[in-house]
């Protein structure tokens, strides 16, 4: 049997299970996988990252092992075909269907039953999504993003917080909770900045509604937005920071992306039934200035009581300290975890003679993310930033304005923008509103500086 004989039996299995024809990267997976070549060597061969392919590559052996009810992988795929007894297959084309191990394959013509039960599924493109194996807490927040999403049905969700606070876990975690609700979902980590055509034609190559993807920029959003609006859709972009410019004010776009600012906006404002859900450590500028019930925000901040179970699973000991570690880390979630597993190791799991040491130790990887976010302020935000981190009280307006000696207007510019980077920490006394910044960014601030010194 050749290649070309497996895909035809493969596209009428993924048809009977789906609704959809196999499309070309799945045709591609199964062509190297029969030729015997790694992921790898596959996704070299289409200009595609590893890691999509091999989640692709998943999916596919999710599907045919649910069909042939025995588990299929890439190494027994052609195993599994030849135990199956293929062969049967070409002498049966005049047939409605095939039967494999009692599973019947329907014909095209008479698969309009498969092709509705196919409808009916939720199709998931997870792509690069990071595999969530512990999850704390948050079940506040998440009852709000499900609210915002099923209820409120926004269409441009902001989801927002610093660097490991766990916006990706929280987005995850919901969406298997609300994923009944949907016809397509989809995730996508803008990590690697790519040009908002390549993230459409992804998507288009998806949903394959057409074989035919358009080859303008306005052509292929209108035909992302008519899926949006025919099915429910929620699409995931992660890192969506990146597609800003360091060293400029919070949410300002590098050159060449500037046309991601008029995609959010025409989802948010064009009418649909879908959501694309933003997740990033700098607030859109859109978002701000379009914010209503269709386009919501929503903040991560401390994980609260649930930080304890982090240092729980850790087995760490001094349980009356625990509070204190906490409040020194912001219940921050990969701080927590990377620092208990440091005080495991050095100091035998004794919380006590960890908070002994001044300043605080914070983990290398840890600073190393921190850092990253640091070095994206402008001049402007590191005047403002150090002098927050130089005092032991908040400071009002005024106050930084006199330090810094710039126009009430320059400060508050720099002001709005460490907001946006969710740097900032507002307290409210005597109805005057006071900054200051947390400890972490206190010291990993002070660390950055000496070391430009």
């Amino acid at each position: 049997m050749d290649i070309q004989e497996v895909l035809t039996i493969a596209d009428d299995l993924i048809f009977a299970s789906t609704g959809k024809h196999l499309d070309h990267l799945q045709k591609a997976i199964l062509e190297g996988t029969l030729q015997g070549q790694t992921y790898t060597k596959i996704a070299e061969d289409i200009h595609s990252s590893e890691g999509h392919i091999r989640d692709l590559g998943a999916e596919i052996w999710r599907i045919f092992s649910k069909e042939f009810g025995e588990t299929v992988s890439k190494s027994n795929f052609r195993a599994i075909l030849e135990k199956a007894n293929f062969y049967n297959y070409s002498s049966a084309i005049g047939r409605d269907y095939v039967t494999v191990n009692n599973v019947n394959i329907c014909s095209e013509g008479r698969c309009a039953e498969a092709q509705q039960r196919g409808r009916d599924r939720v199709f998931f493109d997870w792509g690069d999504a990071p595999e969530i194996l512990t999850f704390y807490g948050r079940q506040e927040e998440e009852n709000c993003l499900k609210e915002s999403i099923i209820k409120k049905r926004c269409r441009l969700m902001a989801l927002l917080g610093v660097s490991g606070i766990g916006k990706t876990s929280l987005a995850l975690h919901c969406v298997e909770q609300i994923k009944s609700e949907f016809h397509t979902i989809i995730y996508r980590s803008l990590r690697f900045c790519p040009s908002l055509e390549n993230i459409l034609t992804h998507f288009l190559e998806v949903f394959s509604e057409s074989s035919v993807i358009p080859p303008t920029l306005d052509g292929k959003l209108t035909q992302f937005l008519k899926y949006l609006r025919q099915y429910r859709c929620l699409i995931i972009l992660d890192d969506v920071q990146m597609l800003f410019a360091p060293q400029e004010l919070a949410g300002c776009y590098q050159a060449g992306y500037e046309n991601y600012r008029l995609f959010f906006k025409q989802i948010a404002e064009v009418s649909h039934q879908s959501c694309l859900m933003l997740l990033s450590s700098e607030k859109p500028r859109e978002v701000a200035e379009l914010e209503n019930d269709a386009i919501c925000s929503l903040v991560l901040g401390s994980l609260g009581e649930a930080s304890k179970q982090i240092l729980r699973d850790q087995k760490l000991r001094d349980e009356i300290e625990w509070n204190e570690l906490i409040k020194l880390y912001q219940g921050h979630p990969l701080g927590l975890k990377l620092t208990a597993a440091l005080i495991q190791e050095f100091f035998g799991g004794c919380v006590s003679e960890f908070l002994r040491c001044y300043p605080p130790i914070l983990c290398e990887s840890l600073q190393f993310q921190f850092h990253q976010q640091l070095e994206r302020l402008t001049i402007l935000e590191i005047q403002i930033m150090n002098i927050l981190a130089n005092e032991n009280e908040p400071l009002n307006l005024s106050k930084i304005n006199h330090k810094i000696q710039l126009s009430y207007p320059e400060v508050l510019k720099g002001l709005q923008s460490l907001n946006s980077r969710l740097f900032l920490t507002k307290i409210e006394q005597n109805n005057i509103k006071l900054f200051t910044i947390n400890a972490m960014f206190r010291h990993c601030f002070k660390n950055l500086l000496k070391n430009r010194e």
